[in-house]
């Protein structure tokens, strides 16, 4: 059954590449590339900005860059969308630093609990629950941004090496890091 599944999964990539390439060369096949990434970017950006007609505009910049710059891509054994998401963290920094603005975080409930799990095995998750804006607050943006990817977006570290153009490992030891350094917020809180 593994089996299966990683042949599909290794045939979707494939089918990916090759569209890839032929968008490279003509342009008009790019369509299919933006049709099959455009809402998850969307709602990507839309979660940082919360406003509609804005998300709308960094994720058409993100796709006229893609598109401009594809023949920059090379794949690294990562599904597009990390590239494409790489491009839309950038736009998000620029659109923040250019309009002052401070940054929003959407949050699902569940990856809250990921989170929590992941700083406290004990359950003292109501109580950081309610804290929990003042120990993201205290984040520099680049370690809000590691954050936000693992736990909010639910990234592998590999695709968010990828967005951040580093290494996994790194991509690793700053998370450990962080989560211990959040840890140690919450408990001066307390």
């Amino acid at each position: 059954m593994n089996t299966l599944k990683t042949t599909v999964t290794i045939d979707q990539r494939a089918v990916e590449e090759s569209i890839i390439e032929e968008a490279k060369k003509d342009p008009a096949c790019f369509k299919w590339l933006y049709e099959k990434y455009f809402k998850q970017i969307f709602l990507f950006i839309h979660h940082k900005v919360e406003n509609r007609n804005e998300a709308a505009d960094l994720t058409s910049q993100v796709f006229l860059k893609a598109m401009v710059r594809l023949h920059q891509y090379e794949s690294r054994g990562l599904p597009f969308s990390s590239w494409l998401y790489r491009i839309a963290v950038n736009e998000c920094v620029d659109f923040f630093r250019k309009n002052k603005r401070s940054k929003v975080i959407y949050v699902e409930e569940a990856s809250f609990r990921n989170l929590f799990d992941e700083m406290f095995p004990e359950d003292i998750s109501e109580e950081l629950e309610k804290k929990i804006h003042l120990v993201l607050n205290a984040l520099s943006e680049s370690e809000l941004q590691i954050i936000e990817l693992r736990f909010f977006e639910s990234m592998p570290f590999k695709m968010i090496a990828e967005v951040l153009e580093t290494s996994e490992n790194n991509v690793k030891a700053k998370t450990y890091r962080l989560l211990e350094k959040m840890r140690k917020i919450f408990l001066k809180l307390l």
